[in-house]
């Protein structure tokens, strides 16, 4: 196999996906210790990511990553810029096709089958991106709708309320009926957020949302996140460069850079005592 540069790409040879029982067992004993998540007697992770490979033409951008996230488990992802985050992020839901590698929601394989219903996984796994992606010919109330109907067959006086709902959790339900253009950036993109939530996915994954915005609006995003975390116990894989915001909801914080995944554990371990030199000069040049 080749590259576009002529590079020979060497074919990545992974082990199949482990047992469900066994991978659980494993999980538990390697992640007990690193997240504030409670663990329940049997509990198996609700993502398992087990050497996820992926390249872009010749260009290795993930290598042999492995992570698990628990049901209701808030998982921060830092790490630099080209640290293969939102590589990662978009592996999950298939945006992206790894180029070797497993990866299981609630014990199901999801890569390496053309078995997988792709916008099934998606109902399940909601994502919030750096560019809020909202149709802008259609009102914010319209945009967290459209979901619900469209893919969960929800009547529209159904998803209008649970629209509502969810406009009114980001402190949006005065805004309705205002189109994209009329909204600034964070207030799209908590329409994004409520969006999402409104699917009921099992794991909601945030790519950077954040980035695009102007400083001033960040805190606003930042609190919708904060609330939704510590309150609607709901799983979430969150990719950003809010520390803040990583130290203070986090159950678990993994840093990443090369394509794999350097460190993780609690929080303060992390933040106050990193075990490794790169990221200690990571959060050095950070703060």
């Amino acid at each position: 196999m080749f590259g576009k540069n002529g590079h020979k790409i060497e074919a990545v040879e992974v082990p199949p996906a482990m047992d469900a029982g066994e991978a659980a067992r494993v999980a538990y004993e390697r992640d007990k210790s690193l997240t504030r998540h409670h663990f329940e007697e049997g509990e198996h992770p609700i993502v398992r990511i087990e050497h996820l490979n992926k390249t872009f033409t010749d260009t290795p951008v993930l290598r042999d990553v492995n992570l698990d996230v628990w049901n209701g488990e808030i998982v921060v992802v830092l790490g630099p810029s080209g640290s293969g985050k939102s590589t990662m992020l978009r592996c999950i839901n298939l945006l992206e096709t790894p180029t070797a590698g497993h990866i299981l929601i609630e014990d199901k394989e999801i890569t390496g089958t053309k078995k997988t219903d792709v916008n099934m996984l998606r109902r399940d796994l909601g994502m919030v991106f750096q560019g809020f992606n909202l149709f802008p010919h259609m009102t914010a109330l319209e945009n967290v709708m459209v979901g619900q109907v469209k893919v969960l067959k929800k009547p529209k006086d159904e998803a209008r309320a649970e629209a509502m709902k969810q406009l009114e959790a980001v402190g949006l339900a005065d805004r309705a009926d205002y189109k994209p253009p009329q909204l600034s950036g964070g207030q799209q993109q908590r329409v994004a957020i409520a969006r999402a939530v409104a699917m009921h996915p099992k794991v909601i994954l945030f790519d950077e949302p954040t980035s695009a915005l102007d400083p001033e609006l960040v805190r606003d995003v930042l609190n919708v996140m904060r609330d939704l975390a510590l309150h609607s116990g709901m799983t979430m894989i969150v990719v950003t460069h809010e520390m803040g915001f990583a130290r203070d909801v986090a159950d678990r914080v993994v840093f990443m850079e090369g394509g794999v995944v350097v460190e993780q554990g609690l929080p303060e371990e992390v933040f106050d005592h990193p075990k490794t030199q790169r990221t200690k000069e990571f959060l050095g040049n950070i703060r």
